[in-house]
């Protein structure tokens, strides 16, 4: 499983308390000697990755490396998901739209940084399979590009004029409904420019989609085992090729330093911003950060479809096709 020289490789990841260990250099990644590159926000290294291969492994959004993967991209996933939570909450309504339930969005116009953004894939999911709303008869307008320049997107997706932002449309009454944060009307410019100041909107006059979105999360989870993925590990084609060893000592590592995470979440240490959060997610879920194909199956297949139904894939994908078998 070693190589006889450690074998350096450009990693751009960004800092968590799963994280932390491996880039702190408490964790060993055996064979290899890496070199940690810290992107601010790291949704820019994302963009780098996709259209340049610029790193030889990279924390990627799991909507865009689908795309991306699909397209032709020479890189492939590891089964290790950086980032978990679910998505009933975030998408909030004006009160004036004439919204009451889910279906009430159709006919509107709904805010979404771009159409690809995991944020709006996993919440159309939910409102097409769970509430039946028909995602076709709502126009998506977007402010920022896709990562995949080459994805052709559906006719109910609008770009957003030059100098015009999310933030304002959905201000003036353009748009019904928005996601939060960076996911929509949270943020505004591109993430290759740092986000530009756009608050945490969200003024009395906008309404959660779902106000009880954590009992519903909780009885979803529940109902379908699904986790939703909002984050994975991406290594270069020609890595994995040569060096067939390497998919599994990077699975190993991550694993590794994940796990002291968890011991310190268990102590009640605090480590990250996001430990309320995992220890949240962890009521619910039991282990908040599972690794592995056998753990996340389902919520992996539920993303492949909703990815088809969307029209973000053009054809329905195996677990097989997209990730690495690290026989976990």
């Amino acid at each position: 499983m070693t190589s006889p020289q450690a074998l350096p490789l450009k990693i751009a990841i960004a800092t968590y308390g799963h994280t932390a260990a491996l880039k702190q250099g408490k964790v060993a990644i055996e064979g290899v000697q890496p070199d940690f590159v810290d992107i601010k926000p790291i949704i820019a290294a994302f963009r780098r990755m996709v259209r340049d291969v610029e790193f030889d492994v990279c924390e990627m959004a799991p909507v865009t490396y689908m795309i991306a993967r699909e397209a032709g991209a020479k890189f492939k996933a590891l089964p290790v998901f950086i980032f978990r939570r679910f998505h009933h909450a975030g998408l909030v309504y004006r009160d004036d739209a004439g919204i009451k339930e889910p279906r009430d969005l159709e006919g509107k116009r709904a805010g979404v940084r771009a159409y690809s953004v995991t944020t709006g894939l996993w919440t159309r999911g939910i409102l097409m399979n769970e509430y039946g709303v028909d995602n076709d008869k709502i126009t998506w307008v977007v402010d920022d590009e896709e990562h995949v320049s080459s994805l052709v997107l559906p006719g109910n997706v609008e770009q957003a004029a030059d100098g015009q932002s999310l933030v304002d449309l959905m201000a003036s009454g353009y748009l019904s409904a928005a996601f939060t944060d960076n996911a929509g009307i949270g943020r505004a410019g591109a993430p290759a420019d740092g986000w530009q100041a756009g608050g945490r909107i969200k003024p009395p006059e906008y309404h959660e989609m779902f106000p009880d979105a954590a009992r519903l999360e909780a009885e979803w989870y529940a109902k379908t085992g699904i986790y939703p993925v909002h984050g994975l590990i991406v290594v270069k084609d020609e890595l994995l090729a040569t060096y067939p060893w390497l998919a599994k000592s990077l699975y190993d590592a991550f694993l590794e330093s994940k796990e002291i995470y968890l011991k310190q979440l268990d102590a009640g240490e605090s480590v990250s911003d996001k430990d309320t959060h995992y220890r949240a997610m962890a009521e619910i879920v039991g282990d908040p950060l599972p690794y592995g194909i056998k753990a996340n199956r389902a919520s992996i297949e539920a993303m492949m479809q909703y990815c088809f139904q969307q029209g973000l894939l053009k054809k329905q994908h195996t677990v097989d096709d997209l990730f690495v078998d690290v026989g976990n």
